[in-house]
């Protein structure tokens, strides 16, 4: 089982081993998605207030990624999470002359605690995933691969999904998404405190990201009592 409490530093390396399908170097090959659709970030920071990780793309010349870590390891240690790497705009020049940048994301990490499981959603099994079929048909399919999932249903369908979005031993990273006529009812953050009672229930942690952005999914956070303890910065 997980052990109750943990240390930043622990979280932000089951952070990355969850996010990320690594070389024997340590260096990022891939998404950990079953089906991974987009590529690993050339550069990605995660920030703790008890210290950093950083990790650079196994394509990427020694000598930039070397650059790049040199870089990761002056950020100074802050209890401010909420301000931007200060070498932000350093680690951008020493990438584009290698390779024009596509995104540039920030985003918070929080846990999410242990809490009553909801009374209105439903987990989604072989015998009942013509549920997700209308709304999320992409499920039907897969919902094995990205178990435990959990949905509210209104009308026979169900009209918001959580899942989870990258998986190992230790932790599960959440993903969820809300059809959009049902959006602004509660839902999202019924399925969210669903799916993390059935993921704490395989002895693993629940992890909740969101983007610096996304103020819906961050009041998401805030209503479950959700623990920030990192945020990422990363360059694809």
């Amino acid at each position: 089982m997980i052990p109750m409490v943990f240390s930043d530093r622990d979280l932000i390396q089951m952070h990355v081993e969850a996010l990320f399908v690594h070389d024997t170097n340590g260096k990022l090959l891939r998404i950990n998605e079953p089906d991974p659709t987009s590529p690993a970030p050339r550069f990605f920071l995660v920030r703790a207030a008890a210290g950093h990780l950083w990790r650079t793309r196994c394509d990427l010349p020694p000598d930039l990624s070397a650059g790049l870590g040199q870089l990761a390891a002056s950020e100074p240690i802050s209890g401010n999470l909420f301000e931007l790497p200060r070498y932000g705009a350093e680690y951008m020049a020493l990438l584009q002359p290698y390779t024009p940048l596509i995104a540039v994301d920030s985003e918070f990490d929080y846990y999410l605690p242990e809490m009553d499981a909801p009374r209105d959603v439903v987990t989604i099994t072989a015998e009942n995933r013509s549920l997700v079929q209308t709304h999320f048909d992409w499920l039907y399919e897969t919902f094995a691969d990205y178990a435990p999932v959990v949905a509210a249903v209104v009308d026979g369908n169900a009209v918001a999904v959580c899942f989870c979005s990258r998986i190992t031993p230790q932790v599960a990273e959440a993903g969820a998404y809300t059809q959009a006529d049902y959006r602004g009812h509660g839902y999202a953050t019924s399925v969210v405190q669903g799916w993390a009672v059935a993921v704490r229930s395989t002895g693993r942690l629940p992890l909740y990201g969101t983007s610096w952005s996304n103020h819906a999914s961050q009041a998401i956070a805030r209503k479950l009592g959700a623990v920030l303890y990192a945020v990422d910065y990363s360059l694809t």
